[in-house]
This record gives C-alpha cells, structure tokens and sequence, in this order.
C-alpha cells in the first residue's frame, strides 16, 4: 500500500500540514531540524506525493511546462536543468517540450498541457509575437517569456526574461575590435526571433562605434539574399556555421574575425576553418554566445558571452509559481533584463598583420 502523509507525519512527530509545508516548499514556516526530520522520514518511508489528489485539492498541477526550440542546443539542456532544479526544490515538476520555434506546434503543446492541468509555462522560442498563444493567457495560463524582451501586443500579465542581447553582441563584437580586427563577419540564420535581432543591433553597434559602416562588415545569414531566411533552423547550427566558414574563407576579402548568433554556430565555423587550412585563435578570431557547456572542451577553447543561467532560470520559476499559485497569470507584468558577461578564451586573438 502507498504510504499517505498521515504516515510521514507519525513518522516524524509532526503534523500532517508541516509535512504539507514542506512539500510546497514552505519550509520557513518551521525550524530547519523540523524540516530535516519530516525530509528523513519521507526518504525512510518511500512517500511520493499524490498527484491527481493534490490537484483536486488545490485545483491545480505540481508540474510546470518547459518549451524549447531544440535541445540538440546544449545550452536548452543546461536551462532545463536548472529550472527543473529550482522547480524540484519547491515541490514542483518541469514537463520539458521541443517546438522547433513553430508556432502551430507551440500552440498544440500548450493546450495539451493546459487540458492536463498544467497553470505555468516557460515559452523559449523569442518569437516577436505570441498572438498563438494568447487565448490560453486569457483563460488564465501563466505565461513567462524566455530569452526575449517586452513587444507591442504582449498581454499585460506577461514576464519576459531575457540576457542583455545587444550588450552581449557588442562586448563580442568590442572585443575583436580591440584586438585590431577591423573586417569582420556576423554568421546568423534567419533573424526572425527577438533574441537574434537583438544580437545583430550589437554587432551594428560596435561596427558604428568604431567608425566601421556595411563595407567593413559581412553578414551571412544562411546563403539567403535577405536577413530572415530559414535554411538552417535550430537543429542545424554547427552546419549552419561550417558552410559559413566556407563561403566566407573562399571571399576575396575574407574576414579576419566572426562574430557567431550563438556557440553551435560559432564551433560548426572553427570546424569549417579547420577543413580551410586556416587556425583559429591566430589566422581568424571566432566569438560565440550563450558559454555552453563545450565552448571550454572546444580546441582552441571559445571565446564567448556567458549568459547568468541559474539566477535567469529561478527567476522563471518565482514568476511561474507565484501566478499559478495565485490562479493564473502574474499581477506584475514586466521584463527582466540581465546582463551579459565577456569569456576570452583562446579562439580569438591579435589581427595578423601582413
């Protein structure tokens, strides 16, 4: 038979509502012994929560949704992870989804987690509008927006939470600039989401700071004649950047440094360098962005913008928990905008002059 609650709290000398504080993570509400021994007897005994009874009687779900773009990003897995660990100590479970940053397939996801019974969800996919989604916010879905700033139409109860793009994009960019580099190249793929954008303004922003206009700088964005094409979606980074590298190497004015969208791309463009003959750190300079967990592993180790994951994913979870369990929604709609943090490593170096 499954252990109950009454059981946890004879076991240890406490009653059933400060087992019940402790696993909805209202642990200051009692001294820390008191919380260890309900812990311990919750490890002895085996308990596991009752969902479905805890729905009923709370009228809601202990689980939160999760939606990615791809976690063939290793920087998706890494914010997965630590969401799911501030859920965990709160009681909570993260229910993790890929939606390719389509918007019919994030409105699907939503709604078979909404009839599931799940209140509050972290939408990853920075696309500039969430018209998609928005009967679901207005039925009472707690919303929170990730890597993505407020945008006209947003309903007033959506949190967005977002790095610094265009500072990251111009600390990378200042940075080769430093160096002595002054033909550079931004490596993109369709520049349809509000993170890339972001990223793309700041890399024009350092061209401009430097004196440096549209003949000084290439952008290559998946061979399209325009910024927005979709050759090469999320799954297709590190290719996105290799044929990158190619087309760029083969220029008759090739760039001396690239600044990469994020970390995938900018280790399928070392790779590219490499198949070119051409070493990076000394012959060509490469940023990336997000400091995934292989941009240390990488040979030369990349030289990148470190994005604040763990305080970025617990605030995801404080908004998330403080609309579900308020009924839906969050009374204070806003953005939080952190800033980003320069890695040098050796992937970039001093221009090579001839």
């Amino acid at each position: 038979m499954s252990v109950t609650i009454h059981q946890v709290a004879a076991e240890a000398g406490v009653s059933p509502s400060t087992v019940s504080n402790v696993l909805n993570g209202r642990s200051d509400r009692m001294l820390p012994q008191t919380r260890e021994r309900v812990e311990d007897a919750i490890a002895r005994l085996g308990y596991r929560p009752n969902g479905p009874a805890r729905q009923l009687r709370t009228g809601r779900s202990q689980v939160l949704g999760l939606v990615v773009p791809s976690v063939a990003n290793p920087f998706w897995g890494t914010f997965a992870r630590h969401l799911e660990a501030a859920a965990l100590q709160a009681g909570y479970r993260v229910l993790l989804c890929n939606s390719e940053r389509d918007p019919a397939r994030e409105r699907d996801y939503l709604e078979e987690l909404w009839a599931d019974g799940i209140r509050g969800v972290v939408l990853c996919s920075s696309l500039p509008s969430l018209e998609h989604v928005l009967p679901l916010v207005e039925r009472g879905l707690t919303l929170v927006a990730f890597d993505r700033t407020a945008q006209a139409g947003d309903p007033p109860s959506l949190v967005n939470i977002s790095v610094d793009n265009a500072v990251g994009a111009e600390l990378a960019t200042r940075h080769v600039l430093q160096l002595g580099h002054r033909r550079l190249a931004f490596v993109t793929g369709s520049l349809r989401s509000v993170n890339r954008r972001a990223r793309y303004r700041g890399f024009e922003a350092a061209l401009e700071e430097y004196g440096l206009g549209a003949d000084d700088a290439i952008v290559w964005s998946g061979g399209t004649p325009d910024h927005y094409g979709d050759r090469f979606g999320d799954l297709d980074f590190p290719e996105l950047g290799r044929a990158a590298a190619r087309d760029l190497l083969a220029d008759d004015r090739p760039p001396t440094a690239i600044v990469a969208i994020n970390d995938m791309c900018a280790l399928g463009i070392t790779a590219g360098a490499r198949d070119a003959g051409v070493q990076v750190g000394t012959d060509l300079s490469v940023v990336g962005f997000d400091d995934i967990v292989l941009a240390d592993l990488a040979t030369p180790p990349l030289t990148t913008i470190r994005q604040p994951l763990p305080a970025m994913a617990d605030a995801a979870f404080a908004h998330l928990r403080v609309g579900v369990e308020q009924g839906g929604g969050s009374p204070n709609g806003g953005s939080l905008l952190l800033r980003p943090e320069l890695v040098v490593r050796g992937s970039t170096g001093p221009v090579r002059r001839p």
